[in-house]
């Protein structure tokens, strides 16, 4: 497998591509529940099968790559990428996993992403794992799923390269108290180091369809928690730092625009940004970028932050 500081794109894989659909490329058929218990009764689905199972139901999409980076950190024994594809084949030909690519005019996308089928849900709950896997939760939009691949990312890169990584949210909750209403960030890392700890929290913002109204609704949400935060709310000593993340250099650009636009400013927190591909670096105390206004011309100018936290 390519390390990420080899990785030569300059588009994130998990950019929003212009008329971009999800392709089914699972298996059809029936299999029964009969069949996979012979097959987990000769060895054929073993533990390193259900680790897979309990990694994506917990990140709900995934790429084959997300799921061989956190089993490596995870401290299983996977092999090689190719090792886990074949049982990533395994899963998808009894049908406890199931599996979609991304397609365009111009093709097909460069990876597949991987989710839960009926009988995945049926072993999890075997073995007393909590499971709220649904039927429909396959059938969310592009733009949903990216985002949860950008986030996956995300904590996967802070796990691997962040030495003062503490633990992950996949999808943390967060009330904002006038609205009286509950919504997730897109992930959350916990940071640690001489007792003292920080929750970053992700908004992960893709170029969807009518992303810029999606944005501002969230960022809504996003004020009326930060406003109204007091000791203990949503389970925060102190606030969370915010990060947005983002498609591209151009895209912070455009995401900022948005937040000033709509006059959207939160006294108790800065907002930081990042992208994508910021993640593949050795390292992520530069990753962060912060808009500041220029004391010459009077503008808003992107500054790289650098966070020895984040080291």
């Amino acid at each position: 497998m390519v390390d990420d500081e080899n990785i030569k794109t300059t588009v994130s894989p998990f950019a929003i591509r212009e008329g971009e659909i999800k392709t089914f490329d699972g298996k059809d058929g029936y299999v029964s529940i009969n069949q996979i218990i012979h097959k987990i009764n000769l060895g054929h689905i073993s533990d390193i099968h259900f680790q897979i199972l309990e990694l994506v139901n917990e990140f709900e999409f995934m790429t084959s790559r997300q799921i061989y980076q956190l089993l490596v950190q995870k401290g299983v024994d996977v092999k090689s990428q190719d090792k886990l594809n074949n049982k990533l084949e395994q899963l998808v030909k009894t049908k406890i996993l199931t599996r979609y690519f991304f397609t365009t005019e111009e093709g097909r996308g460069i990876y597949r992403i991987y989710c839960l089928e009926k009988m995945g849900k049926y072993l999890l709950t075997s073995k007393e794992i909590d499971c709220k896997w649904q039927p429909t939760d396959n059938t969310k939009t592009v733009g949903m799923i990216k985002k949860r691949l950008a986030a996956n990312q995300i904590i996967i890169a802070y796990a691997r390269k962040s030495s003062n990584f503490d633990s992950y949210t996949v999808k943390p909750q967060i009330t904002a108290k006038m609205a009286n209403k509950s919504f997730k960030p897109h992930g959350e890392v916990k940071l640690s180091k001489d007792g003292k700890g920080i929750s970053l929290v992700f908004e992960c913002v893709r170029r969807e369809q009518d992303w810029t109204v999606k944005l501002v609704e969230r960022l809504k949400l996003y004020k009326d928690f930060y406003d109204n935060f007091n000791l203990g709310d949503s389970g925060y000593q102190i606030p969370p730092q915010i990060i947005f993340v983002c498609e591209d250099d151009k895209h912070m650009i455009e995401t900022f625009k948005e937040i000033v636009v709509n006059k959207i400013s939160i006294d108790k927190v800065k907002f930081y940004f990042t992208t994508d591909l910021n993640q593949n670096t050795t390292t992520l105390e530069k990753s962060l970028v912060e808009f500041i206004v220029d004391e010459t011309t009077g503008k808003y100018k992107a500054k790289n932050v650098e966070i020895k936290f984040l080291k």
